[in-house]
C-alpha cells in the first residue's frame, strides 16, 4: 500500500461523478472514488429512490465498478460532497469499504475547494468486523 496515494486522481474522478449522481429527494449530491489494488480508480454516485432504502451511496457504486473489473482490494477512498458539513461516509459505506480493505487505508473527505479532512478507515469504523472476524 504507498504511504501517499495520488488523491488528485481520485478527487478529479469523484469531482466529475458527483453532479451526476440523482439526489432529488434529500437533494445532497455525493460522488466517491477508489484506488483499487492494481492502481485502477473506480468511481461511483448516489442515485436515491423514492423508497428510501433502496437507494444507493457513492460509495457502494464505485466498490461495484472494482469488483465488476476485477479488483478485489481498495487501497484509498475519496468522498466528494458539498456544504458547511464534512460528507464522510455512513456507517454501511464505512463496512462496505471495510470488506475490501485494511483498517489503515486513508480516506480524504472533499469539496468542491479541495480536500477538507483525512482519516483511516479505522478512525471512521474502531474495532471493526471484517472478513477475518469469520471462520474459514
Amino acid at each position: 500500500m504507498p504511504a501517499d496515494p495520488d488523491f488528485e486522481a481520485l478527487f478529479a474522478a469523484a469531482a466529475a461523478i458527483q453532479p451526476r449522481a440523482y439526489a432529488p429527494y434529500s437533494r445532497v449530491k455525493v460522488g466517491a472514488a477508489l484506488l483499487a489494488d492494481d492502481g485502477a480508480v473506480h468511481a461511483g454516485c448516489k442515485v436515491e429512490n423514492a423508497a428510501y432504502p433502496v437507494g444507493s451511496c457513492a460509495e457502494a457504486g464505485a466498490i461495484a465498478a472494482m469488483i465488476g473489473a476485477g479488483g478485489r482490494a481498495i487501497r484509498a477512498v475519496l468522498v466528494f460532497g458539498e456544504g458547511a458539513e464534512l460528507v464522510t461516509p455512513c456507517g454501511a459505506c464505512r463496512q462496505r469499504i471495510r470488506e475490501f480493505a485494511a483498517p489503515e487505508i486513508p480516506i480524504a473527505i472533499a469539496g468542491p475547494e479541495g480536500i477538507r479532512a483525512r482519516f483511516t478507515l479505522e478512525e471512521l469504523l474502531p474495532a471493526s468486523f471484517g472478513p477475518a472476524n469469520l471462520p474459514r
